[in-house]
């Protein structure tokens, strides 16, 4: 972002999508969504078999409802919460107070730390419960590969948010200098237009 404040581009600068779509953290952003979208989309759709002399469906991790439960649930809020974050970050330019910035890169940091960690315990919660499923319960083997994917992209998850986590961090401490100098320096001119 050249010729922008610390932490984000000029305030008040009009919006231009090809710049925020370039976006390291845009970038991860819409990464993060797409695998909420395969693990929640994988269970939804093939996460629930039965035997051949039952008519109710079972989870497939073990018949354990809470496995399939907590990818679906999981998915889902990660889901809208990549949305509302990247709605924050095409607004984020358009905030001009230092210290709402801060406020908006905070919240980044603590969902992105939050979700890294849930989809750490999504991924191991899952992988144990498909590790002691029983061959007899799904002879066929269906949906094997749509719970392997929800496994690999539950994985792959704990990497984005964790990375998002990082860039917050780095957006932070931008901003912390700012205000920073904002405070050593009152009366020189303000390093946001």
């Amino acid at each position: 972002m050249d010729g922008g404040a610390f932490g984000a581009g000029k305030a008040g600068g009009a919006f231009d999508p090809h710049a925020f779509v370039r976006q390291p953290h845009t970038l991860l952003r819409m990464l993060s969504w797409l695998f909420s979208i395969v693990v929640f989309g994988s269970i939804v759709n093939e996460g629930y078999v039965n035997r051949l002399d039952e008519t109710q469906e079972h989870c497939i991790f073990n018949r354990n409802r809470n496995a399939c439960n907590y990818g679906i649930t999981v998915g889902v809020l990660a889901f809208l919460s990549c949305l509302l974050y990247l709605a924050l970050d095409a607004y984020f330019p358009q905030i001009s107070s230092v210290k709402d910035r801060k406020k908006a890169v905070l919240s980044d940091i603590g969902v992105s730390a939050f979700w890294a960690f849930l989809w750490f315990v999504g991924f191991c919660f899952l992988t144990n419960q498909w590790q002691v499923s029983k061959e007899e319960d799904n002879p066929m083997n269906e949906g094997g590969d749509a719970a392997r994917a929800a496994i690999t992209f539950s994985f792959f998850s704990i990497f984005t948010w964790g990375a998002l986590t990082f860039l917050a961090f780095r957006r932070l401490r931008d901003i912390t200098f700012q205000e920073e100098y904002n405070t050593l320096f009152p009366n020189s001119p303000s390093l946001l237009p």
